[in-house]
């Protein structure tokens, strides 16, 4: 009896990847870009020999990982393939996390680091004056909210945004804003907001004059220690 419950359900979840799929290749042989409108409910139902609710459950799906998007009453558009559900399914993770040993948030970090850390190289070769005095900015606001014993989050991540910007990469740019925009979410539940103020800015600081004077060595440190202070704040 058992089996035969599961077999039915196995069958239409196959059903229903077979049909994402099939959305996907077609985006992919029509030559759509994102934010271009797809082909009509009507339309999709013929060229996928699908019924109505068989696709719009497979749409649905496909939304919520931003591959198409939905505009009810305008109709389906290829998504801008924002990384927004990998951020989301991330928080959630770590919010379970919270309540047992925090792994989740700390294999968040660790990826974090090493992104962060083994991408130093290339940010120094790619800076120049302009994008340091970017990254000089939000190290300035960091350094002031410092003085007064508190964190500048939003300073903090234009800082990351600004060190990382000359690499011209915007999938990276995503993902590392969604790493810690997670991060940071996770960090008001469990109290380290204003943790340290004045070392969290003086390990930027570090980072910053490292990359501005062109070291490696010393820049890679740097970002090493400061997601060190991040594992000891979490711990």
């Amino acid at each position: 009896m058992p089996t035969s419950t599961r077999a039915p359900r196995s069958t239409a979840a196959a059903s229903q990847r077979a049909i994402r799929d099939q959305i996907k290749q077609l985006i992919l042989d029509d030559g759509l870009n994102p934010g271009d409108p797809m082909p009509t409910e009507g339309e999709l139902m013929d060229r996928l020999d699908v019924g109505r609710n068989s696709l719009r459950e497979a749409l649905k799906a496909l939304q919520a990982v931003g591959i198409v998007e939905i505009r009810h009453g305008f109709g389906t558009y290829v998504g801008q393939l924002e990384l927004e559900a990998l951020a989301d399914g991330l928080a959630f993770r770590g919010q379970l996390s919270l309540r047992t040993d925090r792994q989740a948030i700390r294999e968040l970090v660790e990826v974090r680091s090493a992104l962060e850390t083994g991408l130093v190289p290339r940010v120094i070769a790619a800076s120049d004056p302009e994008s340091l005095e970017r990254v000089a900015t939000a190290l300035a606001e960091l350094e002031t909210a410092a003085a007064a014993g508190h964190t500048a989050p939003e300073a903090d991540r234009r800082f990351h945004d600004q060190l990382y910007a000359p690499l011209h990469n915007r999938l990276l740019a995503q993902l590392l804003g969604a790493f810690w925009d997670v991060y940071h979410e996770l960090s008001r539940q469990f109290g380290e907001l204003d943790a340290d103020a004045a070392g969290i800015a003086a390990e930027h600081r570090e980072i910053y004059e490292a990359v501005r004077a062109g070291d490696v060595p010393r820049a890679m440190a740097a970002t090493e220690r400061h997601f060190d202070g991040i594992r000891q704040r979490i711990a």
